[in-house]
């Protein structure tokens, strides 16, 4: 299962997972359908407000949901994606029988930072955490690098600039806050996922660098 496939991690996990022979299946959901198709590639309609209960039963889920307040709109908005949505598909998956939960966070999460972004991401990854999958798999990732134009993402202004300054002084930045390539966050994750590390594996966006 992967939801967020439209995104920029998310459409890295989708691609992976359908070139990946030992998944026999892949269901997307969210509330368009991804631009490819394929013949093991199945999508849901949903929305996470109210996911209808004839979901499909997974080994493994995937979770790159994330918005950012200015698209979302108000904290609130930005909440019921980086965290309601999260914890709602979360929770009907392993009600469902899925063992394995792979989920992207990013680098700052804390549920007691005075950052909202950062509380939030920290409030969401202690809620997967205690929702009993036998193998959790936490992706943080630093300043994410990829083509937002093609996925029509608005535009981030500070973002893009902060992708400038981090090229340019390259090796000089400690190697967790380097930029890292969105492919490099979906393999990485997908590789621990499928290893089933019991428990919770917290990746460091060092860790994934060139995953």
């Amino acid at each position: 299962m992967v939801a967020g496939a439209t995104g920029l991690v998310g459409r890295e996990i989708l691609a992976a997972l359908l070139a990946d022979k030992t998944y026999l299946a892949v269901h997307c959901v969210g509330r368009r359908a991804p631009p490819v198709t394929h013949p093991k590639l199945h999508f849901h309609a949903v929305d996470f407000a109210a996911l209808p209960a004839d979901l499909p039963a997974v080994d493994d889920c995937f979770i790159a949901l994330g918005t950012t307040i200015k698209v979302a709109g108000s904290q609130e908005a930005f909440r019921a994606v980086d965290l309601k949505a999260v914890e709602a598909l979360a929770l009907m998956e392993r009600r469902l029988g899925a063992t394995k939960l792979g989920v992207v966070s990013a680098m700052g999460a804390d549920s007691n930072s005075r950052v909202f972004y950062n509380r939030i991401k920290g409030e969401m990854e202690l809620s997967v955490a205690r929702m009993g999958y036998p193998s959790l798999v936490i992706a943080r990732p630093s300043l994410i690098d990829g083509d937002r134009a093609a996925l029509q993402q608005a535009d981030r202004p500070g973002e893009g600039l902060g992708l400038m300054l981090a090229r340019c002084l390259g090796g000089l930045i400690p190697r967790n806050y380097r930029v890292i390539k969105a492919s490099a966050i979906a393999h990485a994750l997908i590789r621990h996922v499928k290893m089933g590390t019991p428990g919770v594996v917290t990746l460091m966006s060092g860790e994934m660098q060139g995953g």
